[in-house]
């Protein structure tokens, strides 16, 4: 892989990533609504997906994912539900004040599984990555260490963007010192992981 490739692949990525879309929306939510801990198994889920995604298109695989459309639609329609189950957790969740307990590994796993089924499912993810990607790398030319470099490229931004909205987040998170305003944040959180679910089933 050349230097040109991979900063063109990182810049593409960039305004990817960072536009808001349902996997920001879960992962600001979250943040919000728990705090930035217990977050990172989904944060780290969201990355493992990607690069997935890139890793089927460097492979040629793109006829594959879409003869197992199926199979991802269904991993779609399980994302969807685990962000309305959190949304509805959120929701009725009391309003406590102060960071409450960290989340336990169970928790942690859970939270793992969401962002990789949350991510494999986002149809803006696939469309970069199969069908956007083709035509900024010749996808026919990378080899090993191209998608070795790739891969390291795709986690550098993804940390960038990520770990800002995280940080934002966490930041207006420190605003929240009473009761009411917990529980105007977890509706908030509620209604914006709702909407991210919304907009992966509508897509």
């Amino acid at each position: 892989m050349t230097l040109t490739s991979i900063l063109v692949f990182a810049a593409a990525l960039f305004v990817a990533a960072g536009s808001p879309g349902p996997s920001i929306a879960a992962l600001v939510a979250r943040v919000l609504a728990k705090g930035w801990r217990e977050v990172m198994p989904f944060m780290v889920a969201m990355w493992v997906g990607e690069a997935i995604w890139l890793s089927l298109a460097v492979a040629g695989l793109a006829a594959v994912a879409e003869s197992f459309q199926p199979v991802f639609v269904a991993i779609k329609w399980i994302g969807v539900a685990y962000l309305l189950y959190l949304a509805w957790k959120m929701w009725f969740a009391p309003a406590k004040v102060g960071g409450g307990d960290l989340p336990e590994s169970r928790s942690a796993a859970k939270m793992f599984l969401a962002g990789l089924t949350v991510t494999l499912g986002n149809p803006k993810i696939m469309i970069f990555y199969v069908a956007l990607l083709p035509s900024i790398i010749d996808l026919a030319g990378v080899t090993l260490v191209g998608w070795a470099e790739l891969v390291a490229a795709m986690l550098v931004v993804l940390a960038a963007v990520d770990l800002a909205w995280m940080a934002l987040a966490a930041k207006a998170r420190q605003f929240l010192q009473s009761p009411r305003a917990v529980r105007i944040a977890n509706r908030i959180s509620a209604g914006t992981m709702a909407g991210a679910a919304a907009a992966i089933a509508t897509r």
